[in-house]
């Protein structure tokens, strides 16, 4: 949600822009030099008028509105409100690019930006994702979006009375927020990597794990106090150090923070201190649960290796079709981090190639054609239920429904001296009083996240070779045989752990990895980040659960030491082909620092837990057939069915 570069004026276009009818041309310039071309052009091509417009209650927000010069025909109006700065706010200052994409820039729109309430240039009071009002007469993030389009219908000429809206990331939310009682002209609407359950599943928290790195770093820059409205917001934090692994570890403890840095001076990170379970305040802030009957058509946008908001898109979208299931709404999924189809050519990622240039797809034959036929009756899109690249064989393919209901459940399970098979381990494969795996978890050295130095997680950790975490005593490691043939997973993951542990309470992380062959060669981004394929483990899907919440988001409950508990980490949707060759690896730990704060491991509130709360534990993960440690992967095509030979001896 932090992901600046999706708001108006702070990006770096790395795109390719292609003028219309110069899609062949191979000697069309490319990355800062088509960025710098496109600049020049949006300032020839486009005048900017800049405006306060009142809400209902009063409150002026600043609206910047650009008009098509030499504007031939009435066009639709496409409107971005963002919490990031809308920048641009010099009368001679213009952001390099208007749209989405340039393509639409070029195909002419009547583009709109706004600082939303309480931010920058906006009056008012800034809440973060702030809740549907509790009043008729109240404002809210949709009451402003619908007084703004009405604003907007009455005072810009030449429009043809139809409103798109999209946005990234906390734009994205905006955008969801506006999906809410929408106003009648509202005719499309494109959320992408919007949050929906910041408790469950997006920024602030997963699976009820406090995200402490990302909230931190978010809430120091961009949740602040503010006397008045401005063009300057919060300063970049000074860690005072590179590294945000020592500099999270040195604080000791949650109860520190404001004390010590934030001083009163960042609500919201008060109020998440206080409301450590799935209360009403996290509960209300559930856009899913708010959203209702959706009319107008839908573009829902995700990234595979998006660290912050996978899960909001894909809730959003299954939420639609539940709700709303004669809407002409569409989910794309691509190889991208959070955003990065807008921020990146999409053809690698960290150390990974892709075979192409995805986030070009994407732009030209999805979203520029949406636009185009619910805006402006052009074009003949036909909207696909799903649109998804399947990471591995490097292919886009489009579903009329996700999941694809031909995928079969299968079972892969653990099994003694770290071998993983899709057959389920017997009673004489374990010694006597065996059956399982134990390592010590140690609050005083958590296992990283990331072999960076870094101060914040930063995007490409969720795609980063994960043999600096298999090394370590306190990650266990799991891994098939050679793969016989490809593998092809697509939907949702399930881990089934069966645990226990000598203390009261738990963090356990589940990664899904992909272990190249010996033999693999360097593609260019491997030779440009200097890591070798050969052997890597390539991160595909990784979850973390606190067992206290194994049963209850609300009511958490203690683990009992020593007893053998179930519980379910849901690792997400995934689209990935495991080639030939291949091995599929799962890791299993209990700390991921500091994107996830420290749990004490113990039954406490871990918000304001004290030094001396963190303890080890003994973690044990059980393999025996009664309880038999396993992922639910759904399978597509071939390997859908169980293979002659597993690789692993029962016997």
């Amino acid at each position: 949600m932090v992901w600046r570069r999706a708001i108006a004026g702070l990006w770096t276009i790395t795109v390719a822009v292609l003028l219309v009818g110069c899609s062949s041309d191979v000697s069309a310039p490319t990355g800062a030099a088509a960025a710098d071309l496109h600049a020049s052009w949006v300032r020839d091509h486009y005048q900017k008028a800049a405006h306060r417009v009142p809400m209902r209650d009063g409150v002026a927000l600043y609206t910047q509105v650009y008009l098509p010069r030499d504007q031939a025909e009435p066009l639709p109006i496409l409107l971005v409100r963002t919490p990031y700065s809308i920048g641009s706010y010099g009368d001679g200052e213009f952001p390099r690019q208007l749209g989405p994409s340039p393509e639409l820039d070029r195909s002419g729109y009547i583009f709109v930006f706004q600082d939303v309430r309480g931010k920058f240039e906006s009056e008012g009071e800034f809440e973060v994702m702030r809740r549907l009002r509790q009043t008729p007469d109240g404002v809210d993030e949709s009451t402003d979006t619908f007084d703004t389009i009405d604003w907007l219908l009455a005072n810009v000429v030449n429009h043809n009375g139809r409103v798109g809206q999209w946005g990234i990331s906390y734009p994205g939310w905006q955008t969801v927020m506006g999906m809410i009682e929408p106003h009648p002209a509202l005719g499309a609407s494109s959320p992408q990597a919007s949050p929906a359950d910041m408790f469950i599943g997006d920024d602030w928290h997963h699976n009820g794990a406090f995200r402490l790195m990302y909230a931190f770093s978010w809430l120091a820059g961009n949740a602040r106090r503010r006397d008045q409205p401005g063009r300057v917001d919060s300063e970049r934090f000074d860690y005072g150090t590179p590294w945000g692994y020592e500099f999270f570890l040195e604080l000791g403890t949650l109860a520190r923070i404001d004390e010590r840095f934030f001083h009163g001076e960042v609500p919201a990170w008060n109020e998440f201190m206080t409301h450590g379970t799935y209360d009403d305040y996290w509960q209300s802030q559930d856009v899913v649960r708010q959203l209702g009957p959706v009319a107008h058509p839908v573009l829902s946008v995700a990234g595979w290796f998006d660290a912050e908001d996978f899960y909001g898109p894909m809730a959003i979208y299954a939420d639609l079709e539940g709700e709303s299931p004669t809407n002409q709404s569409t989910l794309v999924v691509g190889p991208w981090r959070h955003g990065g189809w807008r921020s990146m050519d999409g053809d690698s990622l960290g150390c990974i190639d892709f075979g192409s240039d995805t986030s070009h797809h994407f732009q030209r034959q999805v979203q520029l054609p949406f636009f185009e036929r619910h805006l402006k009756d052009r074009g003949d899109w036909q909207a696909p239920e799903a649109v998804m690249f399947e990471t591995g064989r490097n292919a886009w393919r489009t579903f009329n429904e996700w999941p694809p209901s031909d995928a079969v459940t299968r079972n892969l399970y653990l099994h003694p001296g770290g071998k993983l098979a899709f057959v389920p381990p017997a009673a004489s494969s374990e010694s006597p009083g065996a059956g399982f795996d134990a390592y010590t978890s140690d609050p005083a050295r958590p296992v990283p996240f990331s072999a960076e130095i870094r101060t914040t997680q930063g995007h490409l950790w969720m795609i980063e070779d994960q043999r600096f975490a298999a090394t370590r005593p306190d990650v266990l490691v799991y891994q098939t045989e050679p793969l016989e043939q490809d593998l092809t997973i697509a939907g949702p993951i399930t881990a089934r752990l069966f645990v226990s542990t000598s203390g009261t309470d738990s963090d356990f992380i589940v990664k899904l990895i992909d272990v190249f062959p010996g033999d693999a060669a360097n593609g260019p981004a491997a030779e440009a980040c200097g890591v070798p394929l050969a052997g890597f483990q390539m991160l595909v899907a990784g979850e973390v659960l606190r067992a206290k919440f194994r049963d209850s988001w609300s009511d958490p409950r203690a683990l009992r030491p020593g007893e053998v508990t179930a519980m379910s980490i849901d690792l997400r949707d995934r689209f990935h082909t495991f080639l030939a060759g291949h091995r599929i690896m799962v890791q299993i730990q209990s700390s991921w620092f500091p994107v996830i704060d420290r749990n004490p491991q113990r039954f406490l509130d871990i918000y304001t837990a004290e030094p001396a709360d963190f303890v080890p534990a003994t973690q044990k993960l059980f393999r025996a057939p009664a309880s038999a440690t396993h992922l639910e992967l759904r399978v597509l095509g071939p390997g859908s069915s169980p293979p002659a030979t597993s690789g692993v001896s029962n016997s």
